[in-house]
């Protein structure tokens, strides 16, 4: 008797010693939201996570979406048979007749692993004895054990698992088991991959965005809603607090030195976004800043903006450049929306020659020209709060 099942592996998580059932439970539950409205049970045994269950007409869906899991190294849609020499080649012969129906040749090599000793066959045997079988039972194919088009596995545990592909995940660690932390979201491009970078290590996400409404309109809302549900493929469900700003960027713009502008704007932002993660039980903040790519990411700015808050603030691209953050933000799907041309509150009021090499004290003292606070508390009050999901 053969079952169709999706073999899910994991392995950094191989490497948290006494830790490791945690982390393991942790992922189950993180696929399993993967699959909510999919019929499947899970199953854990001996290092792998098996999905059992699903229908045939979801099998791709649900191995698409089991790639986005932190915490999965790689897919693969596989059968599931009896542990028998015979059982292991039919199936092996039928998913190989799947893979080949274009009539073009291909070249193919068989991997096997022996969990269970007590299978007459060891690994290396299986391998060869298989891909003898595969051989004489298709003319259009041939072996290249470096670069085989089509690679057939098998794994014989508790059952013997046979598959033909190999999808690769998302990596990192599963989300929920590194605490949580706050991103500054924007519309841009940066942003976005920053929380993905850091939900990567198993971080849990809220995100803070800035409003400015009317400088800045609905639609560039919509627009950063839309971002964050994409980022919660992959992170799960974000708290999205949408903070309006526009009176205290007005009273920056009218009261405080214009080449400052851009730099409070930075501070006050920080410092909302702390008040907002403490409430949220978040640990830091999160920004897409990076080295040098506008003024207010000098060097001698970042200081100042740090000094605003006493969280930690991760900034996982500050080493990278347009071209390498673009690229990842093309690989999981936030760029197109990136790009989409809407104002957000960083590109309005923009000082002609903002200060790039500024000094703190200079910017503590422009920054105590105005008392803040109570607009400060205010804009928090007045936050809506959206839950992004996928």
């Amino acid at each position: 008797m053969t079952e169709n099942v999706i073999l899910i592996r994991y392995a950094e998580i191989h490497l948290k010693g006494l830790n490791r059932p945690f982390f393991e439970r942790k992922l189950e539950h993180n696929i399993r939201h993967a699959l909510h409205d999919i019929d499947h049970k899970i199953r854990n045994e001996s290092g792998r996570i098996y999905a059992v269950g699903i229908s045939d007409t979801q099998l791709d869906t649900a191995a698409q979406r089991l790639t986005k899991v932190f915490g999965v190294h790689s897919v693969s849609i596989a059968v599931s048979t009896e542990k028998s020499w015979e059982s292991v080649k039919q199936a092996a012969s039928e998913l190989m007749s799947r893979e080949i129906q274009d009539g073009k040749k291909h070249t193919f090599k068989v991997f096997a692993k022996r969990a269970d000793k007590k299978f007459p066959m060891t690994s290396e045997e299986i391998c060869r004895e298989l891909g003898h079988e595969l051989l004489e039972s298709f003319d259009n194919i041939s072996v290249d054990i470096h670069t085989p088009e089509i690679k057939v596995g098998v794994e014989i545990r508790d059952k013997a698992i046979i598959y033909t592909n190999e999808i690769r995940g998302a990596g990192g660690l599963p989300v929920g088991t590194s605490g949580r932390a706050a991103l500054l979201l924007s519309g841009g491009i940066d942003s976005p991959v920053a929380g993905y970078m850091i939900a990567k290590r198993g971080v849990e996400l809220s995100a803070v965005h800035f409003f400015s409404y009317p400088y800045t309109s609905e639609r560039a809302k919509d627009k950063v809603i839309d971002l964050a549900k994409i980022v919660s493929e992959y992170a799960g469900e974000i708290r999205l607090h949408v903070v309006p700003f526009t009176e205290i960027q007005l009273t920056i713009h009218e009261r405080c030195p214009e080449k400052e502008t851009t730099l409070l704007m930075r501070r006050l932002m920080m410092k909302i976004s702390q008040k907002i993660a403490e409430k949220d039980g978040a640990l830091a903040l999160i920004t897409g800043e990076s080295i040098g790519q506008v003024a207010s990411q000098t060097v001698e700015a970042l200081c100042c903006t740090d000094d605003a808050v006493t969280m930690p603030v991760f900034r996982p691209c500050i080493g990278m450049d347009k071209m390498e953050i673009t690229e990842i933000a093309k690989r999981i799907n936030t760029f197109e929306t990136s790009i989409i041309p809407e104002e957000d509150c960083c590109t309005v009021f923009v000082p002609k020659h903002p200060v790039t090499k500024p000094v703190l004290q200079n910017i503590r003292e422009s920054e105590s020209l105005v008392d803040f606070e109570d607009m400060i508390e205010k804009a928090i009050a007045d936050s809506e709060l959206i839950i992004c999901k996928p």
